[in-house]
Formats: structure tokens, sequence, C-alpha cells
């Protein structure tokens, strides 16, 4: 159902905005994860393991498969693959038949260990089994899901299972710390993450029965030094499309703040080494048409940008009721929250793709694990842009057009990057759309975005004599540069000399692999004794510490032995 499908036609917009983006190709937000982009599968979808679905995931960008999904997981006993309190286990879900569809998509897997019915041993079983017995290598291990569901803070009634006697998040964390002292014991080289409450979402700070603190203080204060990654899921609620697409600016970057600060308060000298994981993420509504097809992407771009390391949708496949059946943005919603049909009752055949699939697999034209996450800013709420410097030098940015009714007049700019003049390659999925169509339009500088579309660019830096990789990382007054020079066609350089000036108020405090120099703006770096000489076709790296106060604004030129140099 993916290849060979036919894209819609964009139907005639009432007009086109102008929008300017401007994309600051040196300032690093984070580095593209190889866990970045992920999906869950419960043991419930009897298609889990079925010859479609490797091809489903390897096409969608997918590179982490969570399992056995959602609540099952506090149920669910990996031995004998059966679950406890009536729930229901689909033939041929068994773990290793799962690992089989994992590897066949190149993708790795979480595997969220039973905290519900389950105990620290039958945890440490299936690590050793895993990773000893088998060598999946598994490296990523929850305890538990959505353990502060289990009736703490509701009067008894909750929604995950938890047959322990109390239900406190005291006990959760000290029992915690058993299943990671037991778990590492089979491998020490897993990673264990802790399920936290999300910020802002029931029940955050409430203080439960038999606690001094709410959920997320207790748990952290008392196995933040031992755990490896910090656990959210977030589906944030919303009152129309437009109220939906605004959920990822206006709450990711505050609850991945939130979680690294209890992190940083609880975790001592552990907290550089914790993570953030959204293991489960979807919208509430419009969830197969185009809003969350917009959503998808956006989503899981500004988890990631924020310090996410993983973002798992929920789900591949969920299935739907078929009871609450609409029609948003001329498209039918099924209430199916699952990336592609379940083939209900309602649906279309099985495995057609849902507009979230597309939304997700269109991250994988902006970038791949490896790459960097650059900053990206619009002029414009109804526009959100997203920008990657690849590994070989070429920056991508996504352009996201929220306005349902028109299109999008983009205007682009660039520091600490040169594109090409050439026409650029750009990929796009329009509203309503069954497939992404490639094609070369538009300039580096002006891009049109269908009305709810989604395009992303990929251009190539500019030609030169020798090109220019100057990268930063910011903190309030502080920053970092570290700076690649490529001879491009200076032949050999014996001896070498950088130029280039701050636009800002930054004063170089020290520097590594080069000798750096300043008069006012003006920077000269100058080769030490070990690198002085960069081959044809070869690079030279160097660093600088510096301070600043009003502007750390990138160079916009610089000179290689007096050649001008490409940027970017």
């Amino acid at each position: 159902m993916v290849t060979g499908a036919i894209a819609a036609v964009a139907p005639p917009a009432a007009a086109a905005n102008s929008v300017s983006v401007s994309v600051d190709a040196a300032l690093q937000l984070a580095a593209v994860p190889a866990t970045g982009v992920g999906v869950n599968v419960p043991v419930y979808d009897a298609n889990m393991n079925s010859a479609a679905t490797p091809g489903l995931l390897s096409t969608a960008g997918i590179n982490t498969v969570r399992y056995p999904g959602g609540s099952h997981s506090d149920v669910y006993h990996w031995q004998t693959g059966t679950a406890d309190a009536g729930a229901y286990v689909a033939p041929n879900t068994g773990f290793d038949a799962f690992m089989g569809t994992v590897r066949a998509a190149g993708a790795q897997p979480i595997i969220t260990a039973n905290y519900g019915s389950g105990t620290p041993q039958e945890a440490a079983a299936w690590v050793r089994y895993a990773n000893v017995t088998k060598g999946y290598g598994v490296k990523y291990w929850e305890v538990g899901n959505e353990v502060y569901g289990n009736g703490e803070y509701s009067n008894g009634s909750g929604w995950e299972y938890d047959t322990h006697s109390s239900h406190s998040a005291t006990t959760y964390a000290d029992n915690l710390l058993q299943y990671i002292s037991a778990m590492k014991a089979a491998d020490p080289s897993i990673k264990i993450g802790a399920v936290l409450t999300t910020p802002g979402y029931w029940p955050d700070g409430i203080v439960g029965p038999g606690d001094t603190m709410d959920w997320n203080h207790t748990v952290l204060s008392i196995a933040g030094s031992k755990i490896d990654f910090a656990i959210v899921h977030a589906y944030p609620t919303s009152t129309s499309p437009a109220d939906l697409l605004t959920k990822p600016q206006a709450q990711n970057p505050n609850i991945a703040g939130t979680v690294r600060s209890l992190i940083n308060q609880y975790a001592g000298s552990n907290a550089p080494n914790v993570g953030i994981a959204v293991t489960e993420a979807n919208a509430q509504a419009y969830l197969d048409t185009s809003p969350n097809g917009l959503f998808a992407p956006d989503n899981y771009l500004t988890w990631l940008e924020n310090g996410a390391f993983n973002v798992d949708w929920w789900d591949l496949r969920n299935g739907t009721d078929c009871s609450k059946v609409t029609t948003v943005e001329g498209a039918t919603d099924y209430n199916d929250g699952g990336m592609v049909s379940s083939a209900s009752s309602c649906e279309p055949p099985l495995n057609t793709p849902f507009p979230a699939y597309y939304g997700i697999q269109m991250i994988s034209r902006l970038g791949s694990p490896g790459d960097t996450l650059v900053k990206a800013a619009s002029s414009s709420s109804l526009l959100s842009a997203h920008a990657v410097r690849r590994a070989n030098g070429d920056v991508d940015v996504m352009l996201i057009n929220k306005d349902p009714n028109n299109d999008a007049t983009v205007n682009l700019s660039y520091t600490g990057f040169t594109p090409s003049s050439a026409t650029p390659t750009v990929s796009s999925y329009l509203k309503n759309a069954r497939s992404i169509g490639t094609t070369q339009s538009g300039s580096p500088t002006s891009q049109t975005v269908p009305a709810y579309g989604i395009t992303v660019v990929q251009m190539h830096p500019t030609n030169a004599a020798c090109r220019v990789v100057y990268n930063k990382n910011e903190w309030s007054g502080v920053m970092v540069g570290n700076v690649t020079v490529v001879n491009n066609g200076l032949g050999q350089v014996n001896g070498w000399d950088l130029g280039f000036n701050f636009p800002g108020d930054n004063t170089v405090t020290n520097s590594w692999n080069a000798s750096a120099s300043q008069s006012g703006p003006s920077i000269n770096a100058a080769n030490v004794s070990y690198d002085a000489t960069v081959p044809q076709g070869g690079s030279v790296q160097w660093g600088f510490r510096a301070t600043w106060s009003r502007s750390d604004a990138d160079p916009s030129a610089f000179w290689f032995n007096g050649a001008s140099c490409a940027i970017g």
C-alpha cells in the first residue's frame, strides 16, 4: 500500500501568505539520534509479525519499536506469552517473533518489563535471555508502563494493573531499584528507564497517600542516581485542529525542560547521562486525517530538538470500534490511533497508511541518525520550520503549513551556510495525499508550501576553493565554537590561517588545534605545529571558547589563506 500510490492533487488555495524562515546552520540543537523515530506494537495486534510489517516500518523511517505495548506491558509474561486480568494476546506475537520483525526492519527494540504483575527476577531473566542467550543486544528497557495510573491518585480506580500491596510512588521507586539491580546483574550494559508523570498532565503535582512529595519528586529522589533515562507519555488534548497544531511548540519544550530540571535536581553526577524518552505520543482527536499528518513530524522533531532521544508513536496498528467515525478536512477519521489501518469494518484495507504515517516518513527525508538538528525560526505561528545539517554538509529544511486554506510563500535566509544556487530537491506531502512526491522546484531562498502541506527542501553548499563548517553550542554569556575547514581546490596547503569577523561581541578566551588572535571583532586562527598540512580534499578542525553579552551571531564570511570560502 506504500509504493505505487497516487498522490492527491492539492485543491486551489484562496491566497498565499508570505512567511520568513531563518536557518542558523551553525547553532546545534541536538544530534539526530539513532533511536529518535519510534513506534509501539502491542501484543494484541495479530498482524504484528506479518510479512508486510518490516517494510512498513523501514519505509516510514522507524528505527525503534516498543514492545509489548502500553498497559499490556504490566500484565504480560514474556516467557509464556500470556497476560493476566483476561488481557488478550494475539497468536505469533511472542518475543522471538517480534525480534525477527524488528531486525528485518533494520530497527532496534525498547522493551517494557512487567511491573504490574511481574518481578525483578522475571525482568532479569528476560534481559539474560535476550542479550546473553540469544545475543539480541536489547539496550533500552523500561520498568512498567503508566504505573501512576494504578489507582493511587483516584481512590483505587485506575487503568494500570498493579498487584503490589502499596501503589505509592515510594513503593514504585523502591521496587525500581530492585529491578535495576537484578536486570543489570544479567547485563550491565543495558539502559533502564523510570516512569514519570508528564509535567502539566494529571496526576503531576499531586501528593499520594504515604508519600511526602508528588510522583516525580519521589521517584527521582529515591532512584534518580541509578536510572539511565526518564519516561513520559504525551497525548495533548485539543479543541480544534488548529489548536492541536500549536501543541508541539506550546508544550514540548516546557515538558522537556521540567523533566531535565528534575533530573538535574536529583540524579547528582549521573544527571548528564540520564536521557528523556517519550515512549507514547499521539493526538487525542483527528487521528486518521490531515491535522494529525502535520502534527506527527512537528511533534517528533520538537521533542528531539529539546533533548528527547526517543519518541514512540502510539501505535503501528490500533484498531477502532467504528463508533466515532467523522469527517475532518475532507477525509474520514475512524478514531483509530494507528499509523496504518487495522482493517476494522469501517476502515480501508489492512495496512493502508493514514496521514500520520506519511508525516512521520517525511522526517527521514529531512535527516538521518548522525546528522545535526539546527535552529530554524518562522515568522508565522501557522508555519513550523525544522532544519538539519547533514553529515556531508548539505542543509535540509522542513516547512509545515498549518493553514488549511492558504498556501505559504516562504522566504528562506541562512547563517552558517551558503546554499548552491541550483534548484533544490523538494519532497512534499500534500493534504489528504496517499504518497510523497519529489521534484526539483523553487530556489534555496523561496519555496511555496501548499495549504496543509509539508515540504522538505534539500540543499547542497555552494562550490568554492574552500568550505567552512562553523558549529556552535551556546549558553547565557558563553559559547563553544568548532570550525572545520575543507580544502576543495587550493592544492597542498603547508601552513594556513583562517580569518573571519564576529558580527556580535564575542571575545575568544582560549582555543585548541589553532593559535587564535583577536583584534576587535576580527579573528585570525593559524595552524599549530601538528596540523599545518592540509592536502587537497582534506580538512582541518579547530575550536574555541568565547564569552558574549549582546550577541554571538555567526560570521558571514571566512578566508582561508586569503581565499574566500563557502559556508556550510
